[in-house]
């Protein structure tokens, strides 16, 4: 009996460049994933330009795969007009989605090419059923989840997914980020290459020294002491493969399954594809993994930095973490036993006895202070478990040998490319016209697209036969042969007269005319009809006038003051100093109603909105969502929110509730700013320059949201799942009331702050002060300066508040008098001040000073 194969997800597969793009469609990929030269969050990719755009998406397109191309990075003002016309050429040249990291340019896409697919990017670090639906109201298709969710959260996405048909996609194998991607601030707040502009320097893949002491007044961490470990790479992760739980994932409501790597070399890129593609088949078959010691070796070969199933299967700690090393480890060999120096040979006793190297393979030599690598010259010979083998340099005994490089491996890579894959059915009818000419009427059905049809008439007939005609079987045999294709025939009807002629390579032109036809069907079947084209350009030339670079400048006003902090001494101090508002976020456990009432109390008539936090998962909302009516009528004025989808949650329950929007919601435009029409403030990034945000204060349209920034406190720079003191010393080493940081190799400390949920946020070493720039920022038109207070007590929340209340009664036309309230700050500074990012923005400042 036949049994149809179950549908398993989309397998995606990078290409970082043309070479791995060939390999992707070879392997088996169902669809690939790319960047062009514009707007990519992997900026040191190959990438392609736009002619290769489109040559890519023809190639693919011609052998059934899919193409997704990146506009995932966060966009100024300036950028729009040349985004948007991107997103036309990518519409034109029929790609089949873009994802998407901005919510202006999200805006943008929807008005000007609406039939465009977008899927949103990891980058919008979705994290809840309420982000999936947000997405889904705002016309995404699919949603990349963030890699920090575990399979349960997926599960229970499910109602999401089926109601509106929105799909989900999840991380399958390759490099995870330390830090929730779209969050994460970390390189740029250290030299200015920013990783929401695809520019991220990596910094988590550098040594840090765990440091542990004390808080003071101003939590502030005295007293660091250096915590004694073996390893210094204390937050470069493991690269995730979910190859041991892909059962379980496939049952998931997931549409596609996403192979990180567009930095990855073609070899490795056919590898895991084709690793992944006879692993899935064989699930959609119904049978079991096919020999996974052997799959998860090659992974391993391919490139690791040791494996882990990731937060998505419960991993955790020193389960994620890999703090030895953060680059390739290979795949362990043996250990040296002994060394001969005038034979430069060692004894190696064998890790796994079916692992031996071979000519050409790449080694590397390690122990605790040196390493070296080499390439194998001819295969050594094996006896007891044990091989000698000769080095160029000495090995201490004890010395572990990794295999780095497998030459057979990357040989069977490149046969894959070679031998690419046939993948595409095509049906077809032959007919003969009266006078012998035929014609070709096909039908081609890619493994997951739609079928296209096509027609093919020869230029010339067939010849009467006068001794010998053709039979029909004869035809058949050369319209069969399609090896070295991406076709192949499964139904071919010949409706044959007989009697006609017509030499082999006649018949084999009308074999590949056949199979250009169908290939040119596949290309423009993929391609939008011109009326939908011309009409989108009509949109296009509307659209423009409003993305000009021409702005008035926003009238002066006196901005409010608004505090953050995370406890009630420090709404009551942020209160008494005057603050014009406060932002209250308390953790997990402190939400509830009397917590609140005693917010309010506190505050005595200074307006308290419950700030929510960056990251927010459900358990968050099964405690948050209930609160809201109560809270509202105790009388909180509002809620601060970071993440996509909440804010539809708070209005579901309170429609009334004020909404405010954190830095989270990672604000860089005037179209972002139109998104959240209906907020009372919105928080502009903190990566946005000087000149930036008056750029885009000046672009905002009349009745638009008000616009905060903040001018004083330690940026959060990073939100991670991880929790350092616990990954390094067991847990709760991060719980409680000590301080904790990591030290870099240039001597920044980095201060470690409990985010709660178990989540670590890490914070910028300089602390930010925008004291200097009050005036030009009153002038750009930001109404509110935000204190930054959290984990600071409420000592600091009041002091700096009332500094800040100072300078805002002073007179700001002699700066000078500002001079002795910066004093006052660096007094309570946390690592000293910066004004780095206001004034350089993204660009890279490694080279520049921003401390003062």
């Amino acid at each position: 009996m036949h049994t149809k194969p179950k549908a398993m997800p989309e397998l995606l597969a990078p290409a970082g460049s043309w070479e791995a793009l060939c390999a992707a469609v070879a392997a088996g990929a169902d669809a690939v994933y790319l960047g062009g030269t514009h707007f990519s969050a992997r900026r040191y990719a190959a990438n392609f330009d736009d002619a290769a755009i489109e040559e890519a998406v023809a190639y693919a397109h011609a052998r059934g795969v899919r193409v997704y191309v990146t506009v995932n990075t966060l966009l100024h003002d300036a950028e729009l007009q040349a985004a948007v016309r991107y997103l036309l050429f990518l519409y034109e040249i029929g790609v089949d989605a873009v994802l998407v990291q901005d919510v202006g340019l999200l805006r943008l896409a929807r008005t000007l090419v609406p039939d465009l697919p977008l899927h949103a990017s990891t980058q919008m670090t979705i994290t809840s059923e309420e982000g999936v639906r947000w997405a889904a109201a705002h016309g995404i298709e699919r949603v990349v989840l963030a890699r920090e969710l575990p399979l349960h959260e997926v599960e229970g996405m499910r109602a999401a997914v089926e109601e509106t048909g929105i799909g989900l996609e999840v991380f399958l194998h390759g490099a995870l980020c330390y830090a929730y991607s779209g969050q994460c601030l970390l390189s740029s707040v250290i030299g200015g290459r920013s990783g929401n502009r695809g520019a991220c320097a990596q910094p988590c893949r550098k040594a840090y020294t765990l440091l542990r002491g004390d808080l003071d007044t101003y939590g502030r961490p005295v007293g660091l002491r250096p915590v004694r470990l073996p390893d210094r790479y204390r937050l470069s992760t493991r690269d995730i493969c979910l190859y041991p739980a892909l059962e379980e994932v496939v049952r998931a409501p997931v549409a596609s399954l996403k192979i990180e790597g567009r930095m990855k070399t073609p070899a490795y890129v056919a590898t895991v594809v084709s690793v992944y593609r006879r692993a899935l088949d064989s699930l959609a078959a119904g049978r079991s993994l096919p020999d996974p010691a052997a799959a998860e070796r090659d992974l391993a070969l391919a490139f690791t930095r040791g494996f882990t199933q990731g937060y998505l299967c419960g991993e955790r700690h020193r389960g994620v973490i890999g703090p030895e090393r953060p680059d390739n480890r290979g795949v362990a060999l043996g250990t040296v036993t002994a060394f001969s120096s005038p034979r430069m040979e060692a004894t190696v006793a064998l890790a796994e006895s079916d692992l031996v190297p071979q000519s050409g393979d790449g080694l590397a030599v390690r122990w605790p202070g040196g390493e070296f690598g080499l390439v194998v010259h001819g295969t050594p010979r094996v006896r007891d478990g044990t091989l000698r083998l000769r080095l160029p340099r000495p090995a201490p005994l004890g010395a572990e040998i990794a295999v780095t490089r497998r030459s057979a491996l990357e040989a069977q890579a490149t046969e894959i490319v070679r031998a690419g894959r046939q993948r595409l059915r095509v049906d077809a009818t032959v007919t003969w016209e009266a006078d012998g000419t035929p014609v070709v009427a096909g039908i081609c059905t890619p493994p997951r697209g739609e079928c296209v049809a096509f027609h093919v008439r020869a230029d010339e007939p067939m010849g009467l036969a006068r001794t010998r005609p053709l039979s029909a079987d004869r035809i058949r045999e050369h319209l069969v042969r399609t090896g070295g294709t991406q076709f192949f025939i499964g139904r071919l009807d010949l409706q044959y007269p007989g009697g006609l002629f017509a030499p082999a390579s006649y018949l084999n032109t009308l074999r590949r005319d056949m199979l250009a036809a169908a290939e040119s069907a596949l290309v423009y079947a993929a391609r939008p009809p011109a009326g939908t084209v011309e009409a989108a350009y009509e949109r296009l030339a509307a659209l423009l006038p409003d993305l000009e670079t021409n702005v008035t400048p926003a009238p002066t006003v006196r901005p409010a003051l608004a505090v953050i902090t995370d406890t009630l001494e420090g709404v009551a101090a942020a209160a008494d100093a005057g603050a014009d508002l406060i932002c209250f976020e308390p953790t997990l456990p402190a939400c509830r109603l009397e917590t609140f009432e005693e917010a309010v109390r506190a505050a005595a008539d200074h307006p308290v909105v419950w700030k929510w936090p960056r990251i927010v998962t459900r358990a968050f909302l099964n405690r948050a969502l209930p609160l809201l009516p109560a809270v509202h009528a105790a009388g909180i004025a509002g809620v601060m929110v970071e993440g996509h989808g909440c804010a539809d949650a708070v209005r579901l329950i309170v429609p009334e509730m004020p909404l405010y929007g954190g830095i989270g919601l990672n604000i860089w435009n005037h179209v972002a700013v139109e998104a959240y029409a209906d907020f009372a403030l919105l928080t502009l990034s903190p990566e946005l320059s000087g000149d930036e945000v008056r750029d885009l204060a000046a672009r905002r349209p009349t009745g638009s949201p008000a616009l905060g920034l903040l001018v004083q406190g330690t940026v959060e720079a990073a939100v991670t799942e991880d929790c350092p003191p616990a990954t390094a010393l067991g847990c709760p080493a991060g719980c409680g009331g000590k301080a904790w940081g990591l030290k870099d190799e240039r001597g920044m400390v980095f201060p470690l702050r409990n985010a709660g949920a178990c989540r670590t946020a890490i914070g910028n070493p300089v602390e930010t002060c925008l004291l200097d720039y009050l005036p030009d920022l009153a002038s750009a038109g930001v109404v509110t300066f935000i204190i930054d207070a959290r984990w600071r007590g409420p000592a600091y929340a009041g002091e700096m508040t009332g500094i800040y209340r100072e300078a805002l009664a002073a007179d700001w036309s002699r700066r000078a008098d500002l001079a002795p309230l910066k004093k006052e700050i660096k007094a309570r500074a946390l690592g000293g001040i910066t004004s780095a990012s206001y004034l350089y923005g993204t660009r890279d400042r490694s080279k520049k000073e921003g401390r003062r």
